[in-house]
């Protein structure tokens, strides 16, 4: 295994055993999302219960369970791409991405709390949260692999560091103005989130003709 630039690369450490890793985390994450799902059991109690009313009712349950798990999967692309490029590793950068990844397994949590105190601010700025520590670990990750070309190899086109370095910060300022949202009105975080997977797919976030050469 070639040693880094700057010679700091944990022996017997490959980005492989951290992609694995990810892999895992974000697996079990998106899987915990539908046990915040629960629907009474029909005739419970001896009582006749209309099924069509029950998920209707489970309506904001079945939202903040899909916007949740399309914030992950774009989370783990974004992870996967920014290891396409990252070839190696050292002590410092593993403990960023488990640090991450802890927050990554919090947002069934932070789901759930969306689904129990829909009405309390609190539920709403605590997932808000949640996904601005998220944004700022793995900007935080990309930023110190590519700074001075630690992690990566010297030949990889600047404009790919740029990019990235733009696309990792979408999570962050979303989340952040959806913090200052939550606290004008509980009901206007929501929208924010969506900018997220909308914004990456903006030009300004993703070349495609750049990510082919490579």
């Amino acid at each position: 295994m070639k040693s880094s630039p700057s010679g700091d690369l944990s022996p017997g450490i490959s980005t492989k055993r951290i992609e694995t890793l990810i892999d895992g985390i974000f697996a079990i994450a998106m899987t915990l999302l539908v046990l915040n799902l629960e629907i009474v059991s029909v005739g419970r109690g001896g009582v006749q219960v209309n099924l069509h009313k029950l998920l209707i009712g489970q309506k904001a349950q079945f939202i903040n369970y899909g916007q949740s798990f399309i914030l992950l999967a774009v989370f783990w692309i974004i992870q996967h791409k920014y290891f396409h490029y990252i070839k190696r590793t050292n002590q410092l950068h593993l403990w960023i991405n488990i640090v991450y990844l802890m927050f990554v397994v919090l947002i069934p949590f932070s789901t759930s709390l969306l689904n129990d105190y829909s009405n309390d601010p609190m539920a709403t700025l605590f997932f808000s949260l949640n996904l601005f520590l998220i944004g700022v670990l793995s900007a935080l990750s990309w930023s110190y692999a590519t700074r001075k070309h630690r992690l990566i190899d010297c030949g990889i086109d600047s404009r790919v560091i740029v990019i990235a370095t733009r696309r990792g910060l979408v999570t962050p300022l979303v989340s952040l103005a959806a913090i200052i949202a939550s606290l004008l009105h509980i009901n206007w975080a929501a929208w924010f989130y969506i900018f997220i997977p909308v914004f990456l797919f903006l030009p300004q976030f993703y070349y495609k003709s750049i990510e082919k050469k490579e």
